[in-house]
């Protein structure tokens, strides 16, 4: 059975928006992220194993507010105290977390299919944020994640690069589509491409 992508039935490819006379290379790109893993690891209060033991995909958990460690495959993000998102390509992630994160010291939830990701590229993609939420984007760097809103939609927002500015941004699968329509909304004043 194919996973159906929250996305599919409203992204459409093509070029949109402000686009005439200006380059390609000058414009957002807006991509349906598909085939991710999300898993998230809670710790429980009574745990007491030491985090810098716990090593996924030869990462270990960030311990600062907001800041995400990666590799190729896979990106650890904090995501709350003693909560992380584990955001990977690998299709065996989870059994990999499960050898290094025991059900006596952590909660691991597989919540890849409840979840919509978008990932937004470009020189102008922290203007097409800043319309809609209230991060202050230009304080916002590589490795760098948050949760908050976009237009009442919540949603997580992860750093990925800075030249291009590039950002990865999940959200429940029911709100995809409005997520969705309110991002590429605000793309339009700066034209841009969906692949």
């Amino acid at each position: 059975m194919t996973a159906i992508s929250p996305l599919q039935s409203i992204h459409k490819k093509g070029i949109f928006g402000d686009h005439h006379k200006k380059n390609e290379s000058d414009l957002l790109n807006i991509i349906e992220i598909k085939n991710l893993n999300i898993v998230q690891i809670f710790q429980y209060k009574n745990s007491k194993i030491n985090l810098d033991s716990i090593n996924i995909d030869d990462l270990k958990l960030p311990l600062q507010k907001l800041k995400v460690f990666s590799n190729n495959n896979t990106r650890i993000l904090w995501s709350g105290p003693n909560t992380w998102l584990v955001v990977s390509k690998k299709e065996n992630i989870l059994n990999t977390i499960n050898k290094s994160c025991t059900n006596e010291n952590f909660a691991v939830t597989d919540i890849s299919h409840s979840r919509a990701a978008i990932q937004i590229k470009g020189v102008h993609s922290k203007e097409v944020l800043k319309k809609g939420c209230p991060i202050n984007f230009n304080e916002f760097e590589k490795n760098s994640c948050a949760g908050s809103v976009y237009n009442g939609i919540t949603i997580f927002v992860d750093c990925i690069e800075n030249e291009p500015q590039t950002f990865n941004i999940f959200t429940l699968r029911s709100f995809g589509e409005s997520f969705y329509h309110h991002i590429s909304d605000a793309a339009l004043e700066f034209g841009y491409i969906a692949t």
